[in-house]
């Protein structure tokens, strides 16, 4: 069962690394790391598939939007760390890609699938660690444009301040 709005999130860690320059970056990452300032959690199937690909290249290259609301952007698949490495480089993705091979981290958010692993879903972790905002996907078709993630960033940033 994927956690309510308001909810705590279980804190995790996986590995990963980010594409930086010419170097890819491994290094394990881990939510309780990450209080203070809002993350985004997208789960996505499978590296270089075509869905996946538009959509980790569209926040990628909106990179800046997401930072210029407080916050970071993991993306988070079954993969390994190689195969990341190697999606990462192909499309010059430059968040960090995570991997969740044994889908712990999927279960934990209520989005693991049979068949195809993870189901595609969009998760925003308030400073507090709390659930934000989510989006689960049904089928995996499509995913959440950059803008309407960053404009329930802007919303949950908003109620922060009041």
């Amino acid at each position: 069962m994927s956690p309510a709005i308001g909810d705590p999130v279980e804190t995790f860690t996986l590995p990963g690394g980010v594409l930086v320059g010419d170097a890819f970056l491994r290094q394990d990452f881990s939510l309780s790391c990450q209080r203070e300032l809002p993350l985004v959690l997208a789960f996505y199937p499978a590296d270089d598939s075509g869905v996946s690909a538009r959509q980790l290249c569209s926040y990628s290259s909106g990179l800046e939007e997401f930072i210029d609301c407080g916050a970071q952007v993991w993306a988070i698949s079954p993969q390994s760390v190689d195969s990341h490495e190697e999606f990462a480089r192909k499309h010059g993705l430059r968040m960090p890609l995570l991997s969740d091979s044994d889908r712990a981290v999927a279960r934990t958010f209520g989005i693991a699938a049979p068949w195809i692993g993870l189901r595609r879903s969009v998760f925003l972790i308030e400073p507090d660690a709390t659930l934000g905002w989510k989006h689960v996907s049904l089928l995996g078709t499509s995913f959440q444009e950059r803008r309407t993630i960053t404009r329930h960033l802007t919303e949950l940033n908003d109620a922060w301040a009041a």
